[in-house]
Protein backbone atom coordinates (compact mmCIF):
# COMPACT_ATOMS: atom_id res chain seq x y z
CA UNK A 1 0.00 0.00 0.00
CA UNK A 2 1.75 3.53 -1.03
CA UNK A 3 1.99 6.01 2.03
CA UNK A 4 2.44 9.06 -0.10
CA UNK A 5 2.08 10.11 -3.55
CA UNK A 6 0.68 12.70 -5.76
CA UNK A 7 -2.81 11.17 -6.05
CA UNK A 8 -3.39 11.47 -2.05
CA UNK A 9 -2.91 15.37 -2.27
CA UNK A 10 -5.34 14.90 -4.99
CA UNK A 11 -7.88 12.87 -2.52
CA UNK A 12 -6.59 15.86 0.67
CA UNK A 13 -8.00 18.63 -1.97
CA UNK A 14 -11.20 17.12 -3.19
CA UNK A 15 -11.97 16.47 1.00
CA UNK A 16 -11.52 20.38 1.36
CA UNK A 17 -14.09 21.38 -1.67
CA UNK A 18 -16.30 18.83 -0.39
CA UNK A 19 -16.05 19.93 3.50
CA UNK A 20 -16.61 23.16 1.80
CA UNK A 21 -19.99 22.04 0.79
CA UNK A 22 -20.63 20.23 3.93
CA UNK A 23 -20.06 23.30 5.98
CA UNK A 24 -22.51 25.10 3.85
CA UNK A 25 -25.79 22.43 4.98
CA UNK A 26 -24.68 22.10 8.59
CA UNK A 27 -23.92 25.80 8.91
CA UNK A 28 -27.66 26.18 7.63
CA UNK A 29 -28.93 23.41 10.35
CA UNK A 30 -26.66 24.96 13.06
CA UNK A 31 -28.39 28.38 12.32
CA UNK A 32 -31.75 26.97 12.78
CA UNK A 33 -31.11 25.06 15.69
CA UNK A 34 -29.67 27.69 17.65
CA UNK A 35 -31.83 30.67 16.88
CA UNK A 36 -35.07 28.51 17.33
CA UNK A 37 -34.11 25.58 19.20
CA UNK A 38 -35.46 22.80 16.44
CA UNK A 39 -33.45 20.70 14.76
CA UNK A 40 -34.81 19.99 11.61
CA UNK A 41 -34.41 16.24 10.39
CA UNK A 42 -35.80 16.82 7.18
CA UNK A 43 -33.59 19.67 6.00
CA UNK A 44 -32.07 17.12 3.58
CA UNK A 45 -35.23 17.09 2.17
CA UNK A 46 -35.95 20.25 1.44
CA UNK A 47 -32.68 20.02 -0.63
CA UNK A 48 -33.56 17.43 -2.69
CA UNK A 49 -36.94 19.55 -3.63
CA UNK A 50 -34.55 21.87 -4.75
CA UNK A 51 -32.45 19.90 -6.46
CA UNK A 52 -35.60 18.91 -8.33
CA UNK A 53 -36.50 22.67 -9.20
CA UNK A 54 -33.19 22.77 -11.16
CA UNK A 55 -33.14 19.94 -13.24
CA UNK A 56 -36.88 20.42 -14.12
CA UNK A 57 -36.97 24.01 -14.64
CA UNK A 58 -33.28 23.90 -16.81
CA UNK A 59 -33.58 20.29 -18.45
CA UNK A 60 -37.19 20.20 -19.36
CA UNK A 61 -38.40 23.79 -19.70
CA UNK A 62 -34.88 24.76 -20.64
CA UNK A 63 -34.53 28.12 -18.10
CA UNK A 64 -30.88 29.39 -18.22
CA UNK A 65 -29.08 27.56 -15.46
CA UNK A 66 -28.16 30.67 -13.15
CA UNK A 67 -31.93 31.55 -13.05
CA UNK A 68 -33.11 27.57 -12.15
CA UNK A 69 -30.69 28.16 -9.30
CA UNK A 70 -32.11 31.26 -8.26
CA UNK A 71 -35.52 29.64 -8.44
CA UNK A 72 -34.66 26.84 -6.42
CA UNK A 73 -33.23 28.85 -3.77
CA UNK A 74 -36.59 31.35 -3.33
CA UNK A 75 -38.51 28.11 -3.38
CA UNK A 76 -36.95 26.20 -0.48
CA UNK A 77 -36.44 29.52 1.73
CA UNK A 78 -40.08 29.66 1.09
CA UNK A 79 -40.84 26.08 2.01
CA UNK A 80 -38.33 26.43 5.07
CA UNK A 81 -40.87 29.39 6.24
CA UNK A 82 -44.13 26.92 5.35
CA UNK A 83 -42.46 24.01 7.32
CA UNK A 84 -42.05 26.50 10.47
CA UNK A 85 -45.79 27.74 9.96
CA UNK A 86 -47.54 24.86 9.40
CA UNK A 87 -44.85 22.07 11.32
CA UNK A 88 -42.66 23.62 13.79
CA UNK A 89 -44.70 26.60 15.44
CA UNK A 90 -47.29 24.17 16.97
CA UNK A 91 -44.42 22.17 18.72
CA UNK A 92 -42.09 25.01 19.92
CA UNK A 93 -43.04 24.23 23.86
CA UNK A 94 -43.39 20.51 23.14
CA UNK A 95 -40.71 18.28 23.98
CA UNK A 96 -37.66 17.55 21.97
CA UNK A 97 -38.43 14.08 21.10
CA UNK A 98 -41.85 15.32 19.85
CA UNK A 99 -39.95 17.97 17.60
CA UNK A 100 -37.87 15.59 16.31
CA UNK A 101 -41.09 12.74 15.68
CA UNK A 102 -43.03 15.69 13.70
CA UNK A 103 -40.04 16.63 11.43
CA UNK A 104 -38.92 12.97 10.84
CA UNK A 105 -42.50 12.73 9.78
CA UNK A 106 -41.93 15.74 7.41
CA UNK A 107 -39.20 13.65 5.80
CA UNK A 108 -40.86 10.40 5.49
CA UNK A 109 -43.93 12.48 3.68
CA UNK A 110 -41.66 14.39 1.38
CA UNK A 111 -39.66 11.51 0.28
CA UNK A 112 -42.92 9.45 -0.47
CA UNK A 113 -44.34 12.61 -1.89
CA UNK A 114 -41.18 12.93 -4.54
CA UNK A 115 -41.19 8.77 -5.44
CA UNK A 116 -44.97 8.97 -6.02
CA UNK A 117 -44.18 12.64 -8.26
CA UNK A 118 -41.28 12.10 -10.02
CA UNK A 119 -40.89 7.75 -9.75
CA UNK A 120 -37.36 6.30 -9.18
CA UNK A 121 -35.56 7.62 -11.51
CA UNK A 122 -31.93 9.04 -10.97
CA UNK A 123 -31.85 11.78 -12.98
CA UNK A 124 -28.78 14.29 -14.50
CA UNK A 125 -28.96 17.41 -14.92
CA UNK A 126 -26.29 16.96 -18.04
CA UNK A 127 -23.72 19.78 -17.17
CA UNK A 128 -20.59 19.11 -18.32
CA UNK A 129 -18.03 21.24 -16.56
CA UNK A 130 -14.07 20.47 -17.42
CA UNK A 131 -11.44 19.66 -14.90
CA UNK A 132 -8.32 22.05 -13.56
CA UNK A 133 -5.82 19.69 -14.24
CA UNK A 134 -2.13 20.34 -11.83
CA UNK A 135 0.71 18.32 -13.12
CA UNK A 136 -0.99 14.78 -12.33
CA UNK A 137 -3.47 16.29 -10.12
CA UNK A 138 -6.88 16.86 -11.73
CA UNK A 139 -10.13 18.83 -9.41
CA UNK A 140 -13.37 18.91 -11.13
CA UNK A 141 -14.29 22.83 -11.70
CA UNK A 142 -17.63 21.60 -11.07
CA UNK A 143 -16.48 20.90 -6.76
CA UNK A 144 -14.51 23.79 -7.33
CA UNK A 145 -17.02 26.31 -8.15
CA UNK A 146 -19.50 24.66 -5.54
CA UNK A 147 -16.75 25.39 -2.63
CA UNK A 148 -16.39 28.82 -3.78
CA UNK A 149 -19.72 29.54 -3.71
CA UNK A 150 -19.98 28.01 -0.71
CA UNK A 151 -17.12 30.12 0.85
CA UNK A 152 -18.69 33.59 -0.61
CA UNK A 153 -21.91 32.32 1.21
CA UNK A 154 -20.58 31.57 4.23
CA UNK A 155 -18.84 34.85 4.54
CA UNK A 156 -21.69 36.91 3.35
CA UNK A 157 -23.90 35.07 5.99
CA UNK A 158 -21.06 36.18 8.53
CA UNK A 159 -21.32 39.30 7.95
CA UNK A 160 -24.91 39.34 8.19
CA UNK A 161 -25.02 38.39 11.37
CA UNK A 162 -22.50 40.84 12.85
CA UNK A 163 -23.29 44.13 10.98
CA UNK A 164 -27.10 44.08 10.59
CA UNK A 165 -29.87 45.01 12.66
CA UNK A 166 -31.81 41.85 11.73
CA UNK A 167 -27.95 39.95 12.08
CA UNK A 168 -27.61 41.02 15.56
CA UNK A 169 -30.95 40.17 16.88
CA UNK A 170 -30.68 37.06 15.48
CA UNK A 171 -27.10 36.05 17.57
CA UNK A 172 -29.28 38.00 20.29
CA UNK A 173 -32.10 35.87 20.67
CA UNK A 174 -29.99 32.62 19.87
CA UNK A 175 -28.40 33.82 23.71
CA UNK A 176 -31.48 34.68 25.22
CA UNK A 177 -35.04 33.96 24.05
CA UNK A 178 -36.55 35.34 27.05
CA UNK A 179 -35.50 38.94 27.16
CA UNK A 180 -35.64 39.70 23.61
CA UNK A 181 -39.57 40.82 24.05
CA UNK A 182 -38.59 43.12 26.39
CA UNK A 183 -36.49 45.05 24.16
CA UNK A 184 -38.96 45.12 21.33
CA UNK A 185 -38.16 42.26 19.61
CA UNK A 186 -40.46 39.63 18.10
CA UNK A 187 -39.35 36.15 18.33
CA UNK A 188 -41.96 35.44 15.91
CA UNK A 189 -40.68 37.16 13.07
CA UNK A 190 -36.91 36.20 13.75
CA UNK A 191 -38.17 32.68 13.56
CA UNK A 192 -39.84 33.32 10.24
CA UNK A 193 -36.66 34.95 9.08
CA UNK A 194 -33.99 32.12 9.96
CA UNK A 195 -36.47 29.65 8.68
CA UNK A 196 -36.13 31.63 5.66
CA UNK A 197 -32.29 31.80 5.22
CA UNK A 198 -31.94 28.36 6.85
CA UNK A 199 -34.20 27.44 3.55
CA UNK A 200 -32.30 29.66 0.99
CA UNK A 201 -28.89 27.71 2.21
CA UNK A 202 -30.51 24.01 1.65
CA UNK A 203 -31.71 25.85 -1.61
CA UNK A 204 -28.10 26.68 -2.48
CA UNK A 205 -26.96 23.64 -1.27
CA UNK A 206 -29.14 21.94 -3.75
CA UNK A 207 -27.94 23.79 -6.44
CA UNK A 208 -24.32 23.28 -5.55
CA UNK A 209 -24.98 19.75 -5.39
CA UNK A 210 -26.80 19.31 -8.48
CA UNK A 211 -24.17 20.01 -10.56
CA UNK A 212 -22.54 16.95 -9.04
CA UNK A 213 -24.92 13.98 -8.26
CA UNK A 214 -28.13 12.28 -9.81
CA UNK A 215 -31.26 13.38 -8.28
CA UNK A 216 -33.52 10.86 -6.97
CA UNK A 217 -36.13 10.72 -4.10
CA UNK A 218 -33.25 9.36 -1.97
CA UNK A 219 -30.46 11.60 -2.04
CA UNK A 220 -31.76 13.12 1.25
CA UNK A 221 -30.47 9.73 2.83
CA UNK A 222 -26.89 10.50 1.30
CA UNK A 223 -26.51 13.52 3.06
CA UNK A 224 -29.20 14.05 5.68
CA UNK A 225 -27.36 11.72 8.34
CA UNK A 226 -23.79 12.98 7.30
CA UNK A 227 -25.13 16.95 8.05
CA UNK A 228 -26.71 15.90 10.86
CA UNK A 229 -23.43 14.01 12.38
CA UNK A 230 -21.21 17.02 11.38
CA UNK A 231 -23.64 19.01 13.57
CA UNK A 232 -23.09 17.20 16.11
CA UNK A 233 -19.83 16.72 16.40
CA UNK A 234 -19.14 19.85 15.81
CA UNK A 235 -21.96 20.66 18.84
CA UNK A 236 -25.29 21.43 18.24
CA UNK A 237 -25.99 25.02 17.28
CA UNK A 238 -22.07 26.12 16.88
CA UNK A 239 -21.59 27.33 14.01
CA UNK A 240 -17.63 27.49 13.83
CA UNK A 241 -17.43 23.58 15.55
CA UNK A 242 -19.50 22.58 12.21
CA UNK A 243 -17.57 24.40 9.94
CA UNK A 244 -14.48 22.42 11.67
CA UNK A 245 -16.32 19.00 12.03
CA UNK A 246 -17.37 19.08 8.17
CA UNK A 247 -13.85 19.49 7.13
CA UNK A 248 -13.07 16.73 9.94
CA UNK A 249 -15.40 14.38 7.97
CA UNK A 250 -14.43 15.70 4.92
CA UNK A 251 -10.72 14.93 5.06
CA UNK A 252 -11.77 11.13 6.71
CA UNK A 253 -14.04 10.17 3.39
CA UNK A 254 -11.68 11.62 1.13
CA UNK A 255 -8.42 9.70 2.73
CA UNK A 256 -10.13 7.03 3.33
CA UNK A 257 -11.84 6.60 0.37
CA UNK A 258 -7.92 6.75 -1.50
CA UNK A 259 -6.48 3.77 1.02
CA UNK A 260 -9.46 1.95 0.80
CA UNK A 261 -12.66 2.20 -0.92
CA UNK A 262 -15.34 5.33 -0.85
CA UNK A 263 -17.77 3.37 1.15
CA UNK A 264 -14.76 3.05 4.19
CA UNK A 265 -14.09 6.40 3.94
CA UNK A 266 -17.53 6.80 5.34
CA UNK A 267 -17.27 4.01 7.78
CA UNK A 268 -13.97 5.51 9.34
CA UNK A 269 -16.09 9.21 9.31
CA UNK A 270 -18.88 7.48 11.38
CA UNK A 271 -16.59 5.43 13.27
CA UNK A 272 -14.77 8.64 14.48
CA UNK A 273 -17.77 10.13 15.51
CA UNK A 274 -19.00 7.68 17.18
CA UNK A 275 -15.88 7.38 19.39
CA UNK A 276 -15.92 10.74 19.75
CA UNK A 277 -19.56 10.79 21.21
CA UNK A 278 -18.16 8.57 24.03
CA UNK A 279 -15.23 11.10 24.46
CA UNK A 280 -16.88 14.58 24.27
CA UNK A 281 -20.63 14.23 23.90
CA UNK A 282 -21.30 17.71 23.48
CA UNK A 283 -18.75 18.57 20.60
CA UNK A 284 -16.17 19.68 19.65
CA UNK A 285 -16.86 23.07 20.50
CA UNK A 286 -20.09 22.69 22.07
CA UNK A 287 -20.94 23.52 25.89
CA UNK A 288 -21.52 20.99 28.43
Amino acid sequence: MQIFDIFLLEAVLNGILFGGVLALLALGLNLIFGVIDVVWICYAELMMLGMYCVFFLHKVHGLPLVAAFGAAVVLVAFLGVLLHVLVIRPVLNSEPINQLLVTGGVLTFLQAAATLAFGIDFRNLGVSMPSLAVGEISLPWSRISAALTALVAMTALYVFLKKTYLGTAIRAISQDRAIMPLMGVSPSRIYLLTSAIGGALAGLGACLLVLQYDVHPAIGLTFGPLTFMVCVLGGLGNMLGGFIAAFIFAQLIAVGGFYFHLEWGYVMAFGFFIIMMFARPQGILGAK
